[in-house]
């Protein structure tokens, strides 16, 4: 039986390549500014972006030229933060069919993996929905 798809706030849904513009970053900081205010926030990720929350990305990013001895923590340790430190306003959910057409099947705890036809649930239980990326 399928559980229930909390109601929140705002849904943010990130399709397409993630890495091909800033979008990544602006869902991100979106999607902290959001819960620092008190709102409830859960975020579908499509597409290319199911990749963003791998166990395979490590802690931090690979090393920088320009900033050697500098370490910036990966996407997947980003999210992972963010749904740590809002156990019941934060949710990230992670479509199914594009992760396992992409290889993308071993996700960071909390990830939650939906499959496709799930996604008019998600949009039914927001308040609010922002589309980053491309259909």
């Amino acid at each position: 039986m399928a559980t229930a798809v909390p109601r929140t706030d705002v849904l943010l849904t990130l399709m397409g390549a993630p890495h091909s513009s800033d979008l990544v970053t602006s869902c991100l900081r979106m999607a902290q500014a959001l819960l620092e205010r008190g709102a409830s926030v859960q975020v579908w990720a499509c597409g290319y972006a199911t990749m963003l929350t791998q166990c395979s990305l490590g802690a931090t990013k690979p090393r920088n030229l320009a900033a050697w001895g500098t370490e910036y923590p990966s996407t997947a340790t980003l999210v992972g933060d963010l749904l740590a430190t809002y156990p019941d306003t934060a949710y990230w959910y992670g479509c199914r069919f594009c992760g396992e057409d992409r290889g993308a099947a071993s996700h960071i705890p909390g990830v939650r993996v939906q499959p496709p036809w799930r996604f008019a649930d998600h949009v039914a239980s927001a308040g609010t929905v922002v589309f980053l990326g491309v259909m």
